[in-house]
């Protein structure tokens, strides 16, 4: 089970030219869009998904969320 309190660490490692338009739409909704960027996003299945169709694109660090 994910945890809600996780989050992903989403970078952008190579760039988007080239690639299909359906894969640079969903580097745009990750917040990416350069080579270095990263975006903070919570652990959730749709992330998840949208992390698996640019897998050659991106890198994933997982960190524990914060407690409030």
């Amino acid at each position: 089970m994910v945890s809600e309190m996780t989050q992903l660490v989403v970078t952008q490692i190579r760039s988007a030219i080239g690639a299909k338009p359906k894969q640079r739409g969903t580097l745009r909704a990750l917040g990416l869009g350069r080579i270095g960027r990263s975006n903070t996003l919570p652990d959730r299945g749709e992330i998840r998904g949208m992390i698996a169709r640019v897998p050659h694109l991106v890198r994933v660090d997982e960190q524990a969320g914060e407690a409030e």
